[in-house]
């Protein structure tokens, strides 16, 4: 069996927010947090006495964003105590996330009807164990955790990405977090950020693919990691570079928003750029990535034809480029590449990405027998008749071409979700749920020597 059978969600950690390097009284704060947790330090009645003698404050004719852009003066204010108990309450949140085996905070508006929601192993669900937070208050709470430029920053896009970061025992802790606008008021969603990378060896990719993806054998191309939100690509190429930092003698350049797991220096030099905070977007990134001598650059997202064009340019130049993309198939993701250009550019990235693209990893997380979460992928190798395709606009041929090439490493979704059926990871109806191609998983289902492969 494959190790990567066994690659879930990543499992949440505890903390307080920052935004750069921790002060000491932040890292305090966790400590003291970890206290509270074993019964021994502040309660989270302080927080909700604090906001709620803030809200008192507002007032009632206030509505929307000229209530919002008060909270940000109030907040502002806050002396170093109210700040510290604001800040252990979402210690608080964060310690049981970590204890349900969740990945996600949900929380404020209208929405999430005065509750805090997690998701526990892909489903989302109100916390019973934790105290309610309306949104009244929420918006508050979400305020206290932001610093004065990421407020003011919220206030005018109406959505902010940032990272949290927590320290504990020399233990960092890191989320990646999105504070939005919802009818006027303010939402937060936190997801957490594995502490550990899983070994690149867990995947089990096929050599061939190992080796495009690695800088001992091939110096350029470009490799993408997709799938829709949720799907662990974050995961994954976290653990490819974790495998190219330990094995090459490299430059590795970062670019995410936000930046998530926090890669250690082993045989490389890996450079962190948070857009927003270290650079200005994923374009600018990827230019100024070009005059930094780089082996490897990492693109957080290819969001905008901007984005896509400098990551073509990047790697035509002869640089090793991973990016991902919210595709939920190697096809689609061709196709999206191309459809995002402008119409009079299309032609020419067609050829240029038949030229570049090495790999495409399309990934999903299901859920398993044992109550957890599998990953099941679909792998393209661009080998010779994949490139024509591609150039030619023959995209429709390729999923053949990965049907029928495994000697190259390449499978279907349909193919692995097979896979797993047949080891008792996963159950049929949800192969079925959350196959590409309905008809050709049914095929797969409907073979007459499933039962018999499966039987133990």
């Amino acid at each position: 069996m494959r190790t990567s059978d066994q690659h879930i969600e990543p499992k949440a950690v505890e903390g307080t927010a920052h935004d750069g390097a921790a002060p000491e009284n932040e890292i305090a704060a966790d400590r003291a947090g970890m206290d509270y947790h074993e019964g021994n330090g502040l309660s989270w009645r302080q927080a909700l006495s604090i906001l709620d003698e803030i809200n008192s404050r507002l007032p009632s004719y206030l509505h929307g964003i000229e209530r919002l852009d008060m909270i940000s003066r109030i907040v502002a204010s806050f002396s170093h105590e109210h700040r510290q108990v604001i800040r252990l309450f979402m210690t608080r949140i964060l310690f049981e996330l970590r204890r349900l085996e969740g990945s996600d905070v949900d929380l404020g508006s209208h929405g999430a009807t005065g509750k805090i929601w997690f998701r526990i192993h892909g489903e989302k669900q109100p916390v019973d164990s934790l105290p309610p937070l309306p949104g009244s208050h929420a918006d508050i709470f979400i305020m206290s955790l932001l610093t004065e430029n990421q407020r003011t920053l919220l206030l005018k896009m109406r959505s902010l990405d940032f990272s949290y970061e927590t320290h504990f025992n020399s233990s960092r802790q890191r989320y990646r977090a999105t504070a939005y606008f919802d009818l006027e008021a303010l939402a937060l969603n936190m997801r957490a950020i594995n502490a550990t990378v899983f070994p690149f060896s867990v995947y089990g990719f096929h050599p061939a693919v190992a080796r495009l993806m690695s800088l001992e054998h091939t110096k350029e191309g470009l490799i993408l990691i997709t799938g829709i939100t949720g799907s662990g690509k974050s995961t994954t190429l976290d653990a490819i570079i974790d495998m190219n930092n330990r094995r090459t003698q490299s430059h590795i350049i970062i670019i995410g928003a936000p930046i998530e797991y926090i890669h250690t220096p082993m045989r490389s030099i890996v450079r962190h750029r948070e857009v927003g905070l270290d650079v200005l977007s994923f374009k600018e990134g990827t230019v100024q990535a070009l005059r930094q001598d780089p082996d490897i650059v990492v693109i957080g997202e290819m969001r905008d034809p901007e984005t896509i064009m400098a990551a073509l340019e990047i790697t035509d130049s002869g640089h090793k480029v991973f990016s991902t993309l919210h595709t939920s198939s190697a096809v689609e993701s061709i196709d999206r590449i191309v459809a995002e250009c402008p119409v009079n550019e299309q032609e020419r990235v067609r050829l240029r990405l038949a030229d570049v693209l090495r790999i495409i990893v399309s990934q999903k997380l299901l859920p398993s027998t044992d109550g957890k979460r599998v990953l099941a992928t679909e792998i393209v190798n661009v080998t010779a008749p994949v490139r024509a395709a591609i150039k030619n606009g023959n995209t429709g041929e390729i999923y053949q071409m990965i049907t029928e090439g495994s000697q190259h490493g390449m499978h279907t979704m349909e193919q692995d979700l097979r896979r797993l059926v047949k080891k008792h990871i996963i159950r049929p109806e949800d192969a079925m749920n959350y196959a590409n191609n309905k008809k050709r998983m049914h095929q797969l289902l409907n073979t007459k020597n499933l039962i018999s492969e499966a039987m133990p």
